[in-house]
């Protein structure tokens, strides 16, 4: 119970073994307590420096254990008033961070209102894209105007990945141009076994991104990517781009078919965690919570964890993980 004064049970033990006998010399504390000379001195000297053991006044060259009303309030004291200072010095910390994160997106955005952001350049556009990325807390959608002679950076590289691991839904529509390539058609196989849903179409307008129904990021110039990208945050803006998308993903063709996707393959990171918190007895609110993801995003994992094995309730989902060693 001390030790967030900074007194484990070792130590605890030597300053207890003084109190109860002031005139114990290290060896009989070491005889007593069953711990060597040297670590009895070593614990002696903490206790020195927590200020629990003192010299004593009547008779130099003397020590005695600090009574604990007086040296552990003491020590309390000490600890809280470090651990405001450490409060103190992260809460300048966060507000240096918050300064810095505000003056690296004015960089990035060339200007912002509360409903556009215009990132100039392809570099600052990727960068701020893959930041929204990271916060998504539902569905990722996208068109990708991707030709057979654009460079695709291997499968296991992709944003996608980590995306899929935490439990984003994810639509994609490609060009077919693109999955007639072997390459193309790898990476598009990879995100489709992983639980992406992917199709193909044989036009696109313009690579188009929506995040949580809340904001869809479109080109600057729909026929140069390097120029930068717009992002709109506007209800009526995204319902229009929501639109366009669905369009276009009604019409696009299954590049898979849905018994493609191995059943057995891999938990991703977020769903062997699920799952190992749900065997704990662990609601919903509690994984949410120690995952750091939304409510909605847990309760979806712990679905599509069912919809897999076939479960009806949590007992079932348990029983059938158990089964294939998962949990």
């Amino acid at each position: 119970m001390l030790e967030p004064l900074g007194l484990d049970e070792a130590t605890f033990a030597v300053y207890h073994a003084l109190l109860r006998d002031p005139d114990s010399t290290p060896e009989m504390l070491a005889k007593s307590l069953e711990m060597t000379l040297d670590d009895v001195y070593r614990l002696m000297e903490r206790l020195r420096r927590l200020e629990l053991l003192v010299p004593t006044w009547t008779t130099p060259g003397l020590e005695h254990a600090v009574h604990p009303r007086v040296g552990l309030t003491g020590l309390a004291e000490r600890r809280r008033s470090e651990l405001n200072r450490l409060f103190g010095e992260l809460r300048e910390a966060e507000s240096s961070a918050e300064v810095l994160a505000e003056q690296y997106n004015e960089l990035l955005g060339a200007r912002t209102s509360a409903d556009i952001e215009v990132l100039k350049g392809r570099a600052n556009a990727s960068r701020r894209i893959e930041e929204l990325g990271m916060k998504a807390k539902d569905s990722f959608w996208a068109l990708i105007p991707a030709h057979v002679d654009d460079t695709l950076s291997p499968a296991e590289e992709s944003p996608d990945i980590p995306l899929l691991e935490r439990g984003i839904r994810l639509r994609t529509v490609y060009l077919q141009s693109m999955t007639v390539s072997k390459t193309g058609l790898e990476y598009a196989a990879t995100i489709h076994r992983l639980g992406g849903e992917v199709r193909a179409t044989p036009t696109l307008p313009l690579r188009l991104l929506i995040i949580d129904s809340e904001l869809a990021i479109m080109p600057l110039d729909p026929e140069s990517h390097s120029t930068g990208a717009v992002i709109h945050r506007s209800p009526a803006v995204v319902a229009l781009a929501t639109a366009l998308f669905d369009a276009y993903w009604s019409r696009a063709s299954e590049i898979f078919a849905p018994e493609d996707r191995e059943s057995d393959t891999p938990l991703t990171a977020h769903e062997a965690e699920v799952l190992r918190l749900l065997a704990g007895g662990a609601k919903d609110e509690q994984v949410a919570r120690l995952l750091g993801i939304s409510l909605r995003t847990a309760r979806r994992i712990t679905a599509n964890l069912s919809e897999r094995l076939d479960a009806t309730s949590r007992f079932e989902l348990g029983v059938a993980a158990a089964k294939r060693g998962w949990v």
